[in-house]
């Protein structure tokens, strides 16, 4: 499932599907804690209701806390010893509700590699559809992840 390089070569396969997750009101207000986050729309029942949404939605930033795939990484020989966080893009269509049922799908999106002055960086993007209980698609999120190559090799050149 990889290449010589470490690379794999199953962009645009679907990767393993997670259980749908139920969102609690409890949940939102929670992240809305988390992050900071303190619009009346997220998180004061009364100001929401008045809202254009008719009640208390997600704020834009939760879909982020939604994870990919489980054996992204097993599909990734690359990444097999772990990565860092590279970036995170994110498309949003629909609001998501308490009681919302969000099943996240992912596929490889893309892989590819940049030379910067420290040596060669793989890049891998996992998109991730979030979908609801009525099938309609509340978000896609293209997370962005980098490694070295497994047999970099260092050198006091590459290092300056």
């Amino acid at each position: 499932m990889a290449d010589t390089t470490g690379k794999s070569n199953i962009t645009g396969s679907s990767l393993k599907v997670r259980e749908p997750l139920v969102v609690t009101a409890e949940r939102i207000a929670n992240f809305c804690i988390a992050v900071g986050e303190t619009n009346p729309l997220y998180v004061d029942p009364a100001a929401a209701a008045a809202g254009p949404h008719l009640g208390i939605i997600a704020p834009p930033a939760f879909v982020a806390a939604f994870r990919y795939a489980d054996d992204v990484f097993e599909s990734l020989p690359a990444f097999a010893r772990g990565g860092l966080m590279a970036g995170i893009d994110i498309e949003l269509h629909a609001p998501i509700r308490a009681g919302d049922s969000i099943h996240v799908s992912s596929v490889l999106k893309e892989t590819y590699e940049k030379t910067g002055r420290t040596g060669t960086m793989i890049f891998a993007v996992v998109r991730s559809t979030l979908t609801n209980q009525k099938g309609e698609v509340v978000a896609h999120v293209d997370h962005r992840m980098m490694n070295r190559p497994k047999n970099r090799k260092t050198s006091a050149a590459s290092r300056r």
